[in-house]
């Protein structure tokens, strides 16, 4: 409630108070009995009924406020539902699988999946400092970045930069937001990715597990921050999982990440279904994005 509104309230409260303390006292002044008793009663009365409507006018202002405010929320929440591809085209030779849940109506986490020319996939995941709607704003923001970038700048390292760029220029100094750009090269498996401080998204291939370490600073920190693009390759049968940091702070244990691995390794045929699993209601203090991409043994088709 605005501090204005506080204080009508409060007053509206005090008023109402001292009408039933000169009730009790039979005095509008104490110790004196003043005025006389009928007058008094109507006296106490009307500062009664005075008190209880500036209450009451107060409460149904900050009723309508809210109101408002929640139809506002709801509205963001349907915007923001259009940012997340809710159905993903298939690749040819690949399974994609995705998991969303905001913390609160809207989040800040963000995940894309675009098609690129020459038989190429861009997979892009961040997650913005803060929750709510500030958050929902700046991964609003980088939604369009990417998608009007990723035409003509399908590069990872050049996308990232650019967006480096924009976020330091046009975002407050305290919004960043930690990214990873990977673009697969679908028939040969060749992943190209540049990782803007984020969690190392987990390639499980042949029993082996390969991470997809940092290779800069998050996205909005400093104009002149540098990257790194490296390459790395999925092979037939591989998983590739990306996530934020809601999934691991929700997973119970001393070594979340671990439990991520074992999740790729022993559930090849339900990997989304255990790694949802992991989610404990309990620590779930953040939005939880998860993007799992599979590389299918046997091409469809065949």
């Amino acid at each position: 409630m605005p501090r204005s509104k506080r204080f009508i309230t409060w007053a509206g409260v005090l008023i109402q108070g001292y009408a039933v303390y000169a009730g009790i006292t039979r005095s509008l002044i104490w110790p004196w009995t003043w005025p006389r008793w009928p007058l008094l009663l109507a006296i106490v009365w009307l500062l009664y009924i005075v008190g209880g409507w500036l209450i009451n006018w107060m409460l149904t202002s900050e009723f309508f406020r809210k109101t408002q405010l929640e139809s506002d929320q709801i509205a963001a929440r349907q915007i923001q539902q259009t940012l997340h591809p809710e159905k993903l085209e298939p690749l040819p030779g690949y399974l994609i699988e995705t998991f969303y849940k905001p913390l609160r109506d809207v989040g800040g986490d963000y995940f894309d999946v675009v098609e690129l020319p020459n038989s190429r996939t861009l997979f892009a995941l961040a997650d913005v400092s803060g929750k709510g709607m500030p958050a929902a704003l700046l991964a609003a923001n980088i939604q369009a970045l990417v998608r009007s970038l990723a035409s003509a700048e399908s590069d990872p390292l050049t996308l990232s930069q650019r967006i480096n760029q924009h976020l330091n220029r046009y975002t407050p100094i305290d919004r960043f937001a930690t990214a990873v750009f990977i673009v697969l090269s679908r028939e040969s498996g060749e992943l190209t990715y540049v990782n803007a401080g984020h969690n190392a998204p987990i390639m499980f291939c042949n029993r082996a597990t390969t991470l997809l370490e940092a290779t800069g600073m998050p996205l909005g920190l400093f104009p002149q921050a540098r990257y790194e693009s490296r390459k790395a390759v999925i092979d037939p049968g591989g998983l590739l999982l990306l996530f934020t940091d809601g999934l691991t702070d929700s997973i119970v244990g001393e070594n979340p990440e671990a439990c991520l691995h074992k999740a790729l390794a022993n559930a090849p045929g339900t990997t989304m279904a255990t790694l949802k699993s992991l989610v404990n209601p309990k620590f779930n203090e953040d939005d939880v994005t998860i993007l799992l991409l599979r590389r299918l043994s046997v091409p469809d088709g065949d």
